[in-house]
C-alpha cells in the first residue's frame, strides 16, 4: 500500500524533432530503416507469458514496397481469443491490487523508452508498415504516444484525488476501482499511438486488457508490445492477438465477464458491435462500458474574409498529409467564390510540389495508403468522378499500384454540395471543394452541419469575428473538435482533447481525463466514527 501521497512527474508534451538534413536525429533513422528492412521478424502473439504461434503465418510489406517482405505474423483463431481472455482474468486479481504508483511508473518508463532508445526503432516500423514518412511518424508513434502515458498518468492521480466531503463525525472516500472482467481494445491501421493508447489507458486503471491490433499495424503493434514488456508490465495485463474481426466477436462478446470495449474504426463495424452486445447484454456480469471513436466526414469552411494563402495551406495539409488517412483529415471543404480563383492557384502550386514515393526517401511528402482493398476503393470513387459532369476533377486523379498502393492527391470540384464524395467518408487523399455564393454563408453553415452524418473535426476561417462567433454556434454540434484559422487535423494531447460525436463515435475524449473515468467503477465507502446507539430521533419527543 502507498506510504505517502505521491506526486507524479509533470506531464509536458514531448517535443517534436524535425528530422532536418544533417540532424543526428534523421541519420539514426535512417539507419534503422535500413536495418528493419533487411530483416524478417517473426511476429508471434502475446498471450500471458507465452508467445504463441499458429500454424497461419501472414506475411506483412510496406504499402509503397508491397513486394518487399518484412516479416510474418501469427493469425488467431477462436481458441486463441479464449486463452488470451483466461490470460487477462488470470492476471487481474494482482495487477488490480498492484499499488497505483507502481502501475504508474511502468507507463511512465514505458513513455521514457520511446522517448530515448526506442523512438527511431518504433517511428522506423510505422514508416515501414504504415507508410507514414518521418515527420508524420515522429508526431505520432513518438510525441503522440508518449504525451498519451504522460498524461494520462497525471489524470489518474487526478482521478484517484477525487474525494467527496465529509460531514461530522463521517469519513466519506471514493475507491476508484477498475472494471470487473476484461477490456476488449480494438484498434486502427493509421496511428500507432491509438493503437498503444486504447489498451494501456485501461491497464494503466488497473484492467487487464485483450488487445487486437489492425492486421495492417501488427509491425509496429509488435514493437509497442516489446516497449511495454521492456517498461516491466506483467504478463497477462495486456494479451496481444491478431484474430479476425468476426472470430474475435464470437469469443468476446459471450463471454460472461466481457466488461468494456475501447474502441477506433470505421462506424459501420462499430455501430455493429454495439447491436452485438445490446443483444447480448443478460449474459454479462455488468453493464459493458462501450467506447469508441469512429469515422469522420471533415469540413474546411471560409468566409469571405479568410486569407486566401493560409487557407490553401489548411486545405494542402489537412486533406494530404498522411494521404488523407486520418480520422480527422479535411475531406470536404466550402470556399466563397470571392477567393476561389486565389485559393485555386496556391493549392494547385502546393500539389506540384509534393513529390509522391517510400517513406524512406524524406523528399517525399505523399506515400502510399495503406492496402489494396482501400487502393481500390478509392479507384472507384475517382473514376466515377471522371465520368461525371457535376463534378470536376482539377488536380491528381491518377493512380498506380505496381510496386505501391500510391494515389495521387486528387482535388475535386462539386457542383452539387450533395455529391457523393461531399457526404461519404473515403479516407484517403481525395478533397471536394464547393464553391458557394460569397453572400451565402449562413446558409452554407446550415448545409454543412446538414451533410454528414458525423461530427468528428471541422475549421471555419475567417478575419471576421461575427463570422467566426456565427459559425462556432451554428456548427455547434457538427465537429467535437473545431479549429478557427486552422487546418482540422493536429489535436494535441492535453492541449485539444479528441473526440466526436453523432456518427463519430461516443465522444469520450482520448487525451483527457474523462477517458479514463469510463474504464474505473467508483465505490462509495462511508465511515462513522460514533454510531448512534438510539433509534430515536428529536423530533419524536412530546411537547
Amino acid at each position: 500500500m502507498p506510504k505517502g501521497i505521491y506526486k507524479v512527474p509533470l506531464a509536458i508534451n514531448e517535443s517534436i524533432r524535425s528530422y532536418a538534413s544533417g540532424s543526428i536525429e534523421r541519420k539514426e533513422l535512417k539507419a534503422m530503416l535500413k536495418e528493419l528492412r533487411n530483416i524478417e521478424i517473426d511476429i508471434p502473439m502475446y498471450i500471458g507469458n507465452k508467445e504463441v504461434r499458429s500454424e497461419n503465418k501472414i506475411r506483412l510489406s510496406p504499402p509503397h514496397d508491397h513486394k518487399h517482405t518484412l516479416g510474418h505474423f501469427h493469425k488467431s483463431d477462436k481458441i486463441h481469443v479464449e486463452q488470451a481472455i483466461n490470460a487477462a482474468l488470470e492476471a487481474k486479481e494482482k495487477w488490480s491490487n498492484l499499488s497505483w504508483e507502481h502501475r504508474a511508473s511502468i507507463f511512465l518508463k514505458a513513455a521514457e523508452l520511446i522517448a530515448g532508445p526506442y523512438r527511431s526503432k518504433l517511428n522506423a516500423a510505422t514508416m515501414l508498415g504504415q507508410s507514414k514518412n518521418a515527420f508524420q511518424a515522429e508526431i505520432d508513434s513518438a510525441c503522440e504516444i508518449i504525451d498519451f502515458l504522460r498524461f494520462n498518468v497525471q489524470y489518474m492521480t487526478e482521478i484517484y484525488g477525487e474525494q467527496p466531503i465529509s460531514g461530522p463525525g463521517v469519513w466519506n472516500r471514493l475507491e476508484w476501482r477498475p472494471l470487473e472482467g476484461f477490456i476488449y481494445a480494438l484498434t486502427p491501421f493509421n496511428f500507432t499511438a491509438i493503437a498503444g493508447n486504447l489498451p494501456s489507458s485501461c491497464a494503466m486503471m488497473g484492467n487487464v486488457v485483450v488487445w487486437k491490433p489492425s492486421n495492417t499495424q501488427v509491425y509496429s503493434a509488435n514493437v509497442l508490445m516489446e516497449i511495454f514488456k521492456k517498461a516491466g508490465l506483467p504478463d497477462g495485463v495486456i494479451n496481444l492477438i491478431y484474430p479476425s474481426g468476426p472470430d474475435a466477436a464470437e469469443v468476446v462478446f459471450n463471454h460472461k465477464d466481457f466488461a468494456g470495449i475501447h474502441f477506433t474504426g470505421s462506424t459501420e463495424v462499430f455501430q455493429n458491435i454495439w447491436q452485438t452486445i445490446g443483444n447480448n447484454i443478460h449474459k454479462y456480469r455488468s453493464y459493458p462500458r462501450i467506447v469508441g471513436e469512429t469515422g469522420g466526414k471533415d469540413f474546411i469552411m471560409a468566409h469571405k474574409s479568410a486569407e486566401a494563402k493560409s487557407l490553401a495551406v489548411a486545405l494542402s495539409r489537412g486533406a494530404f498529409e498522411y494521404q488523407g488517412q486520418k480520422c480527422s483529415a479535411a475531406s470536404r471543404a466550402y470556399i466563397p467564390s470571392n477567393l476561389w480563383n486565389e485559393v485555386k492557384a496556391y493549392v494547385l502550386e502546393d500539389l506540384k510540389s509534393m513529390k509522391m514515393g517510400p517513406t524512406e526517401d524524406f523528399t517525399n511528402y505523399i506515400n502510399a495508403v495503406i492496402d489494396e482493398k482501400s487502393f481500390d476503393k478509392l479507384v472507384k470513387f475517382i473514376d466515377s468522378a471522371k465520368k461525371d459532369n457535376q463534378v470536376e476533377i482539377i488536380a491528381g486523379g491518377n493512380y498506380d499500384k505496381t510496386k505501391g498502393y500510391f494515389i495521387e492527391p486528387t482535388l475535386i470540384v462539386a457542383k452539387d454540395p450533395k455529391y457523393v464524395t461531399m457526404c461519404e467518408e473515403l479516407f484517403g487523399p481525395v478533397l471536394t471543394i464547393f464553391v458557394y455564393d460569397e453572400n451565402k454563408y449562413e446558409e452554407t453553415l446550415e448545409l454543412i452541419d446538414s451533410t454528414s452524418i458525423y461530427a468528428l473535426t471541422g475549421a471555419i476561417l475567417s478575419q471576421d469575428r461575427y463570422a467566426i462567433e456565427l459559425a462556432t454556434k451554428k456548427l455547434s454540434n457538427a465537429a467535437g473538435n473545431f479549429y478557427i484559422n486552422d487546418k482540422c487535423t493536429g489535436a494535441v494531447v492535453g492541449q485539444q482533447p479528441f473526440g466526436g460525436s453523432r456518427g463519430s463515435g461516443t465522444n469520450d475524449k482520448a487525451g483527457a481525463k474523462i477517458n479514463l473515468l469510463r474504464w474505473v467503477s467508483p465505490r462509495t465507502i462511508k465511515e462513522t466514527f460514533v454510531p448512534p446507539i438510539d433509534y430515536k430521533y428529536p423530533f419524536l419527543e412530546a411537547d
